[in-house]
Formats: structure tokens, C-alpha cells, sequence
């Protein structure tokens, strides 16, 4: 919780492939997920009340509406749609990305929020079938040319409600229990000191840096997706 908390808080994103996979090496998922999205909120809030000057309200509104109305459309993938080929593509999309823009090659830049809606409900099919919404808002973050305080503190501001919902999903489906609750208050001391110790990274890394990191987390995620594609397809054999 201690590095998931301190990846959130530095660069507004990356903490669920920290947090869950580490926390389910000694706890059941059903109950590692709950913990995680509880931290995941009260990281957001901080952010939130620390940078709110700096959000951009706009994308972020946009992006929550057009995320909640491609929700429906995730679920449906979850039950009908080949989970492997869905990975594949976005993995590998999201690589040619990266990688392109840490080789240095030009990328196109989004110059308004008209394409807003577009990545916001392709993060909500994702949320939905997935639980993996944050790709399509790193990419568009960075599309856009946010300056690292307001590509954090916007992502934080979409995260906030994003993680009130699941958590809303998870009370519903009696996964929020007494043991979810006793775990977050025993790692409320580590994702206290993961959220300063982030605050401090992010104040010293300069904007060059940033987006370098950024790329690089997003080139890992893509490729964290292609190797659970190639294991599922090989399971489904």
C-alpha cells in the first residue's frame, strides 16, 4: 500500500497494478480489491483538495459522463465479448504509443476536448469489463499537453467519483465488509506516508521527466495486457 499509494500520488495513476497484485500474493481478490479502491479514494480526495485550482473541469466532466455511459457496454463485453483479442489490442495500442513518443517521434496533439467523450467511454468499457479505466485517460492526458500538476490533479478529480462508484458496485455485491475496512484503517499509516512521499517526487520532477515516466508506465501497462492476453488465449486452449 506504501508504493501504491506513492505512485498514485506522484503521477496520478499506476496504483492498481501495484496494489492488487501485491495484496493478492497473501488476500483473497475479492477483499484486495475493495482495499485498494478505498485507498485509491482517499489518495484522490487529498489531491483534489490540494490541487483543485488546477483541474481541468471541463475534460474531467466529460470524461466522467461518457465513462458511466460506456459502463453498460463494458459489462456486456465481460460476458460476450473474447477477452484475449480485447487485451491484445489494447495492449498493443497502447504500446505503439509509448513508444513512439519515448523514441521522440511527433504525436498528434488534441488541441480542445471535442475528442473528450470518445476516451472517457472507451475508459468506461474498459472500467466495466476490466476494472481497467485509467489507460484511455493517460493517453488523452497526455495527448492534451497537460502540464504534470494538472494531468494529476484532473485524473484525481475523475478518479474520486469513479472509485465512490465501484465502491457503491462492491457494498452492493456484499464485497464491502468488516475485514475490508479493518485492513484500510491498519494501511492508513502507509498510504499516509505513500501520499506525502509522492507529493515530493512529484514537486521535484520536471516536465520532461514526467512525460518520460508517463510513457514508460503506459508502455508497461500495454504490455502487462498483451502477456494476460497470450495467458488467456493460451488457458482458453
Amino acid at each position: 500500500m506504501l508504493a501504491a499509494a506513492t505512485v498514485r500520488s506522484a503521477f496520478g495513476f499506476g496504483e492498481a497494478l501495484i496494489a492488487v497484485p501485491l495484496l493478492a500474493l497473501i488476500l483473497p481478490v475479492r477483499v484486495a480489491a475493495p482495499v485498494a479502491v478505498l485507498a485509491s479514494i482517499l489518495v484522490a480526495a487529498c489531491v483534489v483538495l490540494e490541487d483543485w485550482r488546477h483541474i481541468h473541469l471541463r475534460s474531467a466532466g466529460r470524461l466522467i459522463v461518457s465513462t458511466l455511459l460506456g459502463l453498460p457496454l463494458g459489462l456486456l463485453l465481460l460476458k460476450r465479448g473474447d477477452e484475449a483479442v480485447v487485451k491484445s489490442v489494447l495492449g498493443a495500442a497502447i504500446v505503439v504509443f509509448s513508444a513512439s513518443s519515448l523514441l521522440g517521434r511527433r504525436r498528434p496533439q488534441l488541441q480542445d476536448d471535442r475528442f473528450a467523450w470518445l476516451f472517457g467511454l472507451v475508459a468506461g468499457i474498459f472500467g466495466g469489463a476490466y476494472g481497467m479505466n485509467g489507460p484511455p485517460l493517460v493517453v488523452y492526458g497526455s495527448l492534451r499537453g497537460w502540464t504534470p500538476v494538472k494531468f494529476r490533479a484532473t485524473l484525481q478529480a475523475y478518479f474520486l467519483p469513479a472509485s465512490a462508484a465501484g465502491m457503491c458496485g462492491y457494498w452492493l455485491a456484499g464485497l464491502w465488509t468488516r475485514t475490508v475496512d479493518r485492513l484500510f484503517l491498519w494501511s492508513l499509516p502507509s498510504i499516509v506516508a505513500g501520499l506525502l512521499i509522492g507529493r515530493l517526487i512529484h514537486r521535484r520532477i520536471e516536465a520532461g521527466r514526467f512525460t518520460r515516466v508517463l510513457h514508460a508506465g503506459l508502455a508497461a501497462i500495454g504490455l502487462a495486457l498483451l502477456v494476460q492476453a497470450a495467458r488467456g488465449a493460451m488457458a482458453g486452449r
